[in-house]
C-alpha cells in the first residue's frame, strides 16, 4: 500500500473517477484534510479552507473538476 503524501494539494488524476473512490484516495493521501463530495447544484460558501478538499461530481457520481485543497 502507498504512503500518505503530506504536501499534495491537487488530484487531477481523479477527474473521471467515481466520487467515493476519489474521496477515499484523497483521504489516504492527506488524512489531515476533510473531504466533501458535492453533487450538482450543492450550495457552497466560496471561502478558502486549507483543511478541506471539495470533490465535485456529476449526476452519475463521476468527478468533474480537479479536487484541490481549499
Amino acid at each position: 500500500m502507498s504512503q500518505p503524501i503530506p504536501g499534495k494539494s491537487s488530484w487531477p488524476e481523479l477527474v473521471g473517477v467515481l466520487g467515493t473512490l476519489a474521496a477515499t484516495a484523497i483521504a489516504h493521501d492527506r488524512p489531515d484534510v476533510a473531504v466533501e463530495v458535492l453533487p450538482p447544484g450543492s450550495p457552497i460558501i466560496p471561502d478558502y479552507n486549507p483543511t478541506r478538499v471539495r470533490v465535485f461530481i456529476d449526476n452519475n457520481a463521476i468527478v468533474t473538476q480537479t479536487p484541490v485543497i481549499g
